[in-house]
């Protein structure tokens, strides 16, 4: 017969049942707000009530930590980039996901950064999660390029197309593209 007491927890006895998710959300709120650099996995741990040790049983580090987040920044940038494809609209498919690129870079630069500009993707090994879902970034604008792009030169365009995109998204964020146009900047990119 179960007691009609409660049971009651040992003293600090917390469980967080989806730790790891609260983790990645964290530190992706971090990330938006104060950069990747500014992550610390004990900072984490505090603000989510958990123990210091308890984000290691998720993540064996830092730099773990933030793969993840980047990757779950590749499949928002994914979707936003095969959303934009599509939706049937008036400028090109190369056009819409060229300028959703440049959204999503502006709009989410701490996330962006993260994915593009640090040692978490630069180190990512070619069977990781997050190399995986980084280059079907790319292979969604492969497939754009694909109906209007002779084969040899396929790969070629793609790459100067994205480093220009790149480009705009990292100009922009340091201010130095304030007064350029960017839909009409990205469209002649694309042209």
């Amino acid at each position: 017969m179960p007691s009609p007491y409660p049971r009651s927890k040992a003293p600090h006895a917390y469980h967080h049942g989806e730790l790891r998710q609260a983790l990645i959300q964290a530190a992706m709120t971090v990330v938006e707000r104060d950069g990747p650099e500014a992550v610390s996995l004990s900072a984490l741990a505090k603000s989510l009530g958990v123990s210091q040790p308890a984000p290691y049983r998720h993540f064996a580090d830092r730099d773990a930590l933030l793969a993840a987040v980047a990757v779950e920044g590749f499949r928002a940038f994914n979707k936003v980039l095969a959303d934009s494809v599509a939706a049937p609209s008036e400028p090109s498919a190369l056009s819409r996901i060229a300028q959703a690129y440049v959204a999503f870079g502006r709009r989410q630069s701490g996330l962006y950064r993260l994915m593009f500009a640090s040692p978490a993707t630069a180190s990512a090994l070619e069977d990781s999660e997050l190399y995986i879902i980084g280059q079907a970034s790319f292979g969604l604008l492969l497939a754009v390029l694909r109906p209007a792009t002779d084969p040899p030169s396929l790969e070629r365009r793609a790459v100067k197309v994205w480093a220009a995109l790149h480009g705009v998204v990292m100009l922009a964020g340091q201010g130095l593209l304030a007064k350029a146009d960017l839909e009409d900047l990205v469209d002649y990119i694309v042209a």
